[in-house]
C-alpha cells in the first residue's frame, strides 16, 4: 500500500492499492437487527460525562478549553485559565447533570455514559448517581482533549490508564469505548487493547456492524453527531429546544416508519450536561422522550445491550468473500474465467485501487469491466473472438468451457432439434459473414425462441452497433458469471 501516491499514478504505474476505508456498508439491503420484540426501532440515550476532564491547566494541559461551550467560537489561553469556560464546564457537573438525570431516570430510560476517566474520578457523587440509575458507563478516553498531534506511543499510554483508572472509580472494568477527539490511531490502539464488547468511535451507520482492525473482529456500535445537543454549541445549528426537538422527532419519524417497512435501525441522541441540562433545552428533550414513549415497538436501550444483542443475533460473518484481501494468484484464479479465456482482465483489474465496496456482485462486475472498457479496441475484440458460436461446431463437440456448456445449456442449447441446429448454423454464418466475429449474447436473459428472433434482427446491423451491442453482452454475461461467487439470487 502507497498512501502518497495519487489515484491516477497509481492506475499508470500499477501499483498495487487497496482502499482502507468501506463505503458500501450493507449495501442497498440492510439487515434485519431482530430487535427484541420486533421493536421498529431502537433509541439509545448516550450522556456525555466530561466535565473536569477538558483542557485545563489545573489539569497539567498548556491551554485552557475551547470546545463545546457556550461560548460559540471560543479560543485557546496558552499558559492561562480560562474563569468562564471553566464555569459552563462546572455548570454541567453541578447542575445540568442532575437535571438530566432526574428526567431520563422518571422516563425510566436506560442510558449509556460516555465517561471521560479524568472526569468520573472528579466526580464521584455524579459517578454514584449513574450506577444507581443502572446506567452503563462506557469510557470516554482519559481525558477530553484533543489526540490527533499525539504520538501513538503517547496516546496507547491514555488509553491503558483510561480503563485503570475507569475500573479503580467505577469499581468494573468499561465495556464500550469512544474517545470523540480521537485520532488515526484511536481504533486500533483500543482494538488492540483487548476485550471491548465495542467501540463508537463511528458516524457511518445506523446499525452495528463488524470491522477488522489490526487483525480483530471488532465490533462497532456507531454513534451521532446529528442528533445531539452538541449543534446547541456550533453555528449553524440549533437555536432553540423547539429546534431540537423537531430534529429528533423527524429523525424518530423516518427511521420508526422504515422500521415498520422491514428495515429497523438504530437511533443515537448524544446529551452533554453543560448544554442539554440547561432549562430551555432540556425540556424539549423531555417532550421527545414522551413522545417517542408514545408509539409501540420502541426499545430503548444501552449500547451494551445492542451491541450484545448484535453479537448474539449477528455474529461475525463465516469466510465472507473479500476480494480486497486475496493475493494475485487467487484473485486469478477466481475471477480469471469471467470475460471468455481473458484471464488478463483480472490481471489489470487486481492492479486497481481495491477495497470494500468490490466484495460485492456489483463492486467486482464493475471493477473488471472499467479493465474491458479502458482496454484498446483490438484487445476488446480479442475478448469477443474468445467466444463460441451458439450451438455452434465446439458445442457440438463438446469443447465449450465449462462456463459456456452451462450457459448454452441452461436454455435448452444442447438438446436442439434438428431444424434449429440448422437455423442456429445458417445465421451463425450469416453473422460471421457479415461481422466476422461470433454471435454474442447473454442467454440467461432469454428463452431460446428469443434468442433466434434476437439473432435475426441483430444480424441485420450494421458493424459499429453490433461491436458495441457485443460488447455490452458480453459485460452482461460477466455479470452473470458473477453471481455465484456472491450467493446472489
Amino acid at each position: 500500500m502507497v498512501d502518497s501516491i495519487s489515484y491516477v499514478q497509481a492506475e499508470k504505474t500499477n501499483v498495487r492499492q487497496r482502499y482502507q476505508r468501506n463505503l458500501r456498508g450493507y449495501g442497498k439491503q440492510s439487515p434485519n437487527p431482530k430487535w427484541p420484540g420486533r421493536a421498529y426501532i431502537a433509541v439509545q440515550v448516550v450522556v456525555n460525562y466530561e466535565e473536569g476532564g477538558e483542557n485545563c491547566l489545573l489539569h497539567g494541559d498548556n491551554t485552557s478549553e475551547a470546545f463545546l461551550s457556550e461560548i460559540i467560537g471560543a479560543s485557546t489561553w496558552e499558559g492561562q485559565r480560562h474563569w468562564n469556560m471553566e464555569s459552563i464546564y462546572e455548570y454541567g457537573a453541578r447542575v445540568g447533570f442532575w437535571r438530566v438525570r432526574k428526567i431520563l431516570d422518571e422516563a425510566e430510560v436506560p442510558v449509556t455514559v460516555f465517561g471521560v476517566a479524568t472526569a468520573l474520578a472528579r466526580s464521584p457523587e455524579q459517578t454514584l448517581a449513574m450506577q444507581q440509575s443502572g446506567w452503563e458507563i462506557a469510557s470516554h478516553g482519559l481525558k477530553w482533549i484533543e489526540y490527533k498531534d499525539y504520538t501513538k506511543e503517547e496516546e496507547r499510554q491514555h488509553v491503558q490508564e483510561a480503563i485503570r483508572l475507569h475500573k479503580e472509580v467505577t469499581g468494573e472494568r468499561p465495556l464500550g469505548w469512544y474517545t470523540g477527539r480521537c485520532s488515526m490511531n484511536t481504533a486500533s490502539l483500543v482494538a488492540e487493547s483487548g476485550n471491548f464488547a465495542y467501540l463508537a468511535d463511528s458516524y457511518a451507520d445506523e446499525l452495528p456492524y463488524w470491522q477488522n482492525i489490526s487483525g480483530k473482529n471488532q465490533l462497532i456500535v456507531p454513534y451521532t453527531l446529528d442528533v445531539n445537543d452538541m449543534r446547541f454549541a456550533t453555528s449553524q445549528g440549533f437555536n432553540a429546544g423547539d429546534q431540537f426537538y423537531s430534529y429528533l422527532k423527524d429523525s424518530f419519524d423516518i427511521l420508526y416508519k422504515e422500521g415498520q417497512n422491514g428495515a429497523p435501525k438504530m437511533m443515537s441522541i448524544g446529551l452533554h450536561c453543560r448544554l442539554a441540562g440547561r432549562p430551555g433545552r432540556v425540556q424539549a428533550f423531555k417532550r421527545f422522550l414522551e413522545y417517542a414513549k408514545n408509539h409501540s415497538g420502541v426499545w430503548f436501550a444501552k449500547r451494551i445491550e445492542i451491541a450484545e444483542h448484535w453479537i448474539k443475533h449477528h455474529p461475525i460473518p463465516l469466510n465472507p468473500i473479500q476480494v480486497s484481501s486475496m493475493d494475485r494468484r487467487e484473485f486469478v484464479q477466481q475471477f480469471g474465467s469471467v470475460f471468455e479465456h481473458s484471464a488478463w482482465i483480472a490481471e489489470r483489474a487486481y492492479q486497481l485501487e481495491i477495497g470494500a465496496a468490490h466484495n460485492c456482485l456489483e463492486g467486482m462486475h464493475n471493477l473488471l469491466c472499467r479493465v474491458f472498457r479502458s482496454a484498446s479496441k483490438e484487445e476488446r475484440m480479442g475478448v469477443i473472438k474468445s467466444h463460441p458460436d451458439l450451438a455452434g461446431k465446439l458445442a457440438q463437440a463438446k469443447l465449450l468451457t465449462a462456463t459456456s456448456t452451462i450457459e448454452q445449456a441452461s436454455v435448452g442449447l444442447d438438446v436442439l432439434t434438428d431444424k434449429e441446429k440448422s437455423m442456429f448454423e445458417k445465421l451463425n454464418r450469416c453473422y460471421r459473414e457479415r461481422f466476422e466475429i461470433p454471435f454474442i449474447i447473454a442467454v440467461r436473459d432469454h428463452t431460446r425462441q428469443s434468442i433466434l428472433e434476437t439473432f435475426k434482427q441483430r444480424v441485420e446491423n450494421n458493424p459499429d452497433d453490433e461491436y458495441i451491442e457485443a460488447c455490452r453482452q458480453i459485460e452482461r454475461i460477466a455479470w452473470y458469471r458473477l453471481i455465484p461467487f456472491f450467493d446472489e439470487g
